[in-house]
């Protein structure tokens, strides 16, 4: 049998067995744009009400998120220009994401609620998932395991990249 080294894995392993002294230690939504690290923190770009951050531990490469900058759980408390804002940065998302990497799909949506998948559950926050035909192959459903073929890192820079040319 062949093996992955995947080490940057076991960080979110045991960041959710560590729920409990995360939520003592704040929001990364609330906390992540206060700080002036946007490329460490892969904060793409920030808007009036909402922030573009790619996910550290990703669906697929490229996977990223809109997040209000409002703290808030509940969906309904959103205003139609966090709404607005939302839906245009997940538009801006695609396009710029299409440029790059040339998917043939998208997931798009949100997980509200522990119950419904979410991994932090106290601030809404916007999937954008790029896919391509066959990444859904054995590797995730057998071995448990999901392969990322490029850094965090490379790939934030070139989105990044692509980002300001993209309307």
């Amino acid at each position: 049998m062949d093996e992955i080294f995947a080490p940057w894995r076991m960080q979110y392993i045991l960041s959710n067995s560590e729920n409990e002294d995360k939520a003592a230690e704040g929001c990364i939504f609330c906390n992540f744009p206060k700080l002036d690290e946007d490329e460490k923190r892969l904060i793409v770009e920030r808007g009036k009400l909402c922030f573009v951050i790619m996910n550290a531990y990703p669906y697929n490469p490229g996977h990223m998120m809109v997040v209000p900058y409002r703290h808030t759980a509940d969906f309904t408390s959103l205003t139609p220009e966090e709404l607005a804002e939302t839906a245009a940065l997940v538009q801006k998302s695609v396009r710029a994401l299409t440029a790059l990497m040339q998917p043939h799909g998208f997931n798009i949506g949100m997980n509200i609620g522990r119950v419904a998948g979410a991994g932090i559950d106290q601030h809404l926050h916007t999937h954008i998932v790029p896919r391509w035909n066959g990444d859904t192959n054995f590797m995730p459903v057998i071995g448990e395991t999901r392969v990322v073929s490029e850094s965090l890192e490379s790939t934030y820079k070139r989105l990044a990249a692509v980002w300001k040319r993209t309307a």
